[in-house]
């Protein structure tokens, strides 16, 4: 967490505890007055109608956020040109940050979405679960989602880690770990090059023979790689890990990202030098189990020729 991060959270926090606070005062004084038989003036100031209605929207806000906006999912739609390709277009979706509990929250919403774009790949950028038992919601989840040429996968870094096999097995997502998967269509590629979370520093011999002939897409699960790379020949860059902040604020966007870069690429579309960086916001959640100003979200991509 960065400075300014940590700065954001602390005022944010504060500001709530000061509202909160003079709510409870409030309140504390009405009970108390009516016991007595009194009358609050306080109650009838303008400080205590403004208190009430800040407290009013606050719980609106608690409302939405618990209970609206984590099942609320966005889905975006992008076009990328290439001079890279000729002829053929592949069409990409990616989702990431799934955080599955034992009680289904938006997994049949992806299911549903990725069949109706018919992808041609289907790329899963890490944290799977909140909970060893919700493997099986995943697992099944994983297993149903349909793609014409490959679902590829990287591995996170929360929850319950379990192996390889517990996580994706009989799902035919391929995990990707400091290797790469050439996809053909209509006599032309594209390459998805993959690293876990863990294993970062790889990415020099991973990226090494790229080809600047070909479109190449890597997958990390934050964007904390975005910077390292360039110089690789790597066209896009998909990612998730911060959730678009999980909690933001209007006009400001995340509190906290967990990235080493704060809030330089908290969510969406970005160009990095040569590279498109996507930084999804992610399908779940973890901890606090509320989102505002930050809906989950599936991402498209059609990558065609320019």
């Amino acid at each position: 967490m960065t400075f300014i991060e940590k700065f954001m959270l602390l005022v944010f926090l504060g500001v709530f505890g000061i509202v909160v606070a003079v709510e409870v005062c409030l309140l504390f004084d009405y009970i108390r007055n009516f016991i007595k038989g009194k009358r609050s003036n306080f109650l009838r100031s303008k400080a205590s109608i403004f208190f009430y209605v800040v407290g009013a929207i606050g719980v609106g806000c608690l409302i939405y956020g618990f209970f609206v906006e984590p099942t609320w999912v966005e889905v975006n739609h992008f076009t990328i040109k290439t001079d890279k390709l000729k002829n053929a277009k592949f069409r990409v979706v990616q989702f990431t940050d799934t955080h599955c509990d034992i009680k289904m929250r938006n997994e049949q919403k992806l299911i549903d979405t990725v069949k109706t774009f018919k992808p041609d790949v289907v790329v899963f950028t890490g944290d799977a679960l909140n909970t060893k038992d919700a493997a099986k919601l995943f697992r099944g989840t994983m297993e149903a989602l349909e793609a014409n040429l490959a679902k590829l996968a990287i591995r996170g870094n929360w929850g319950w880690k379990g192996s390889d096999e517990e996580l994706f097995g009989g799902t035919e997502f391929e995990l990707l770990d400091g290797n790469k998967k050439v996809i053909s269509k209509g006599g032309e590629n594209i390459v998805f090059y993959g690293l876990k979370f863990g294993n970062a520093s790889a990415h020099q011999n991973l990226l090494k023979y790229t080809s600047p002939d070909s479109y190449n897409v890597m997958l990390f699960h934050s964007p904390d790689l975005v910077e390292d790379v360039q110089g690789r020949n790597v066209d896009m860059y998909l990612c998730g890990h911060t959730h678009g902040g999980q909690i933001a604020l209007p006009f400001y966007g995340a509190l906290i990202t967990f990235s080493k870069f704060g809030k330089k690429y908290e969510a969406g579309l970005y160009k990095v030098g040569e590279t498109d960086l996507y930084t999804n916001r992610g399908l779940g959640v973890e901890l606090l189990k509320a989102r505002f100003f930050a809906r989950p979200e599936i991402a498209v991509f059609d990558i065609v020729p320019e």
